[in-house]
């Protein structure tokens, strides 16, 4: 079963986004730095008006790595977040070198237990992204990984993707492919074995952060996300 995850910013997007067909919501503030934590509140309300699942935010600068004080307010955020209606989360942190930051993951692992996580893009930024992957498939409760298969974007890194789906079942249903992701990849990662597709300012008119999510947009991603899994 494919699965199409749509970025909300806010109360409306979220209504757009299910109103057009999105299977599941990543909540998130700020994307002029790539999707900070949003405020509670703004969760709050989307959960009050939607019954899609919604994978929140937990990240509180534009780059992947992150300080001792920042994760423990990410931490708090994530119980906040929780009480807010959050049914799952989206981190990720490479280290000062570049490699998968394991001791940041495990604690805020084990503050959203048991709900569910997806590893964010850091993996398409890491020193070693082949070493990434393998690392991050091991650690406990990640279920998806959302990832271009490049920094540069899914125009760049769909052979990678491709052959990361190919390695095994597991994988392919860990892949996420999103981050510059357009309607002629579908086909091609589908038929590879990827089931999971993401999409931010495409599902917006004219691709622009400023215009709200459009229904219209979502229903045509919906359509071709099912059309290409045989739905």
């Amino acid at each position: 079963m494919a699965l199409l995850e749509v970025i909300a910013l806010d109360v409306a997007d979220a209504r757009a986004a299910e109103e057009g067909g999105a299977d599941r919501l990543e909540i998130v503030a700020d994307m002029a730095a790539d999707g900070l934590t949003p405020d509670p509140v703004v969760v709050a309300e989307i959960r009050a008006v939607t019954s899609l699942p919604l994978r929140v935010m937990l990240r509180a600068n534009a780059g992947f790595r992150t300080t001792a004080p920042e994760l423990d307010r990410l931490r708090r955020a994530a119980e906040t977040l929780k009480e807010a209606g959050a049914d799952g989360f989206v981190f990720g942190f490479l280290d000062s070198v570049g490699h998968v930051d394991m001791a940041a993951l495990g604690k805020l692992a084990a503050v959203v237990a048991p709900l569910p996580w997806t590893f964010h893009r850091a993996l398409d930024h890491a020193a070693n992204p082949t070493l990434a992957w393998r690392t991050i498939r091991e650690v406990a409760g990640v279920d998806t990984v959302l990832t271009a298969g490049s920094a540069r974007g899914v125009d760049t890194g769909v052979d990678v993707l491709v052959r990361r789906a190919a390695e095994n079942p597991d994988s392919a249903r860990l892949v996420m492919a999103g981050g510059g992701l357009r309607r002629r990849h579908v086909a091609l990662l589908a038929a590879a074995g990827v089931g999971s597709f993401h999409v931010g300012s495409s599902a917006r008119p004219e691709g622009s952060w400023d215009a709200p999510v459009s229904t219209a947009l979502v229903r045509e991603w919906r359509t071709l996300v099912a059309a290409a899994a045989g739905r």
